[in-house]
């Protein structure tokens, strides 16, 4: 099968190849013979119905400083595309939110990555809480009150933005912190969003785990161990990688949530676990392909594009 793939990304003169998801579903999608097409979020246009980018041919090589070529730009019709990769990195703003909108307009004809309305619908932070026994206890509040409240009772606590990525703007404050309320004071003036507030796990020192699933199965992890005198395992945030198994608890937390992820388009999915409990599911743009690959021997990617020519092959012989 040979597929026509345009890829909504961030810029990629930038990524660091031995670390960026998307590049190594790039490569994978050349090595099959997929023709690649590369544009940047900004480059999507909507016109009278039509769905169109300014893009450019796209060639990857796994060499650093010189790890791709362009061709000639050119607005390409995203509706002639089998498949859009929507990879661009969050914050999940209204200009992502405005992305998935217009996307929603050629999928499932072309097959989106992952489905635009889904991930529309399922922020990391608020996605989790329709499996509130997976969870631990926590909070989405603006009210100071409640949130002191729900302090009073786990003492120990996360505090963090409902929208943030990558570790940024989380905060652990033990029972004796007396800065709860300018910190809160800051996240108002900052945005009008609530904010999440958890009970603090102490596993944490010993590190999350992120965990990828495929089409609604969990395909590897990795361990991410905080540095010294961080409460953040985040890659971003100067978590280091390290070789995991899946437990029990991790499978049963996949298989509580694969279904709905499978159901929903959520093809490539990264779950954050610590201790015993699910804090977040990414759908955006998941990372943590070339760790665990690198771990494991795996190749990660490999499923991924089975799983999308798997779901293409579907909507042909359905007419789509």
């Amino acid at each position: 099968m040979s597929l026509t793939v345009a890829i909504q990304m961030d810029p990629i003169d930038r990524i660091d190849i031995g670390a960026d998801s998307t590049f190594a579903m790039a490569l994978e999608a050349q090595a099959r013979g997929h023709s690649l097409h590369y544009y940047l979020p900004r480059d999507l246009v909507f016109r009278n119905g039509r769905v169109t980018a300014q893009a450019s041919p796209l060639t990857v090589r796994p060499a650093r400083g010189d790890h791709f070529t362009l061709g000639q730009t050119a607005m390409i019709d995203l509706a002639a595309m089998d498949v859009v990769l929507m990879r661009q990195d969050p914050p999940f703003d209204m200009a992502y939110i405005t992305a998935t909108h217009i996307l929603e307009h050629i999928h499932p004809k072309t097959l989106v990555v992952n489905d635009p309305a889904q991930v529309r619908n399922a922020p990391e932070k608020l996605f989790v809480t329709h499996f509130a026994d997976l969870m631990p206890p926590t909070l989405i509040a603006s009210d100071l009150a409640e949130i002191k409240a729900f302090r009073r009772e786990y003492r120990d606590i996360i505090v963090k933005p409902l929208f943030g990525n990558g570790g940024a703007g989380v905060f652990h404050l033990k029972p004796d912190d007396e800065n709860l309320s300018t910190l809160l004071e800051m996240f108002t003036q900052l945005s009008r969003e609530p904010v999440i507030v958890q009970q603090y796990l102490s596993e944490i020192r010993q590190g999350d785990k992120r965990i990828l699933l495929v089409d609604g199965e969990p395909v590897g992890g990795v361990a991410r161990i905080p540095q010294t005198g961080e409460a953040r395992a985040n890659f971003h945030a100067g978590g280091s990688a390290q070789q995991t198994t899946l437990t029990a608890r991790d499978r049963e937390i996949c298989a509580a949530i694969g279904p709905a992820l499978r159901d929903r388009g959520l093809i490539f999915v990264g779950i954050d676990v610590i201790g015993r409990y699910l804090t977040e599911i990414n759908v955006t743009s998941p990372t943590g392909i070339h760790e665990i690959n690198r771990l494991d021997g795996i190749r990660i990617e490999a499923m991924i594009w089975d799983a999308i020519e798997r779901r293409v092959a579907a909507g042909r012989a359905a007419g789509r």
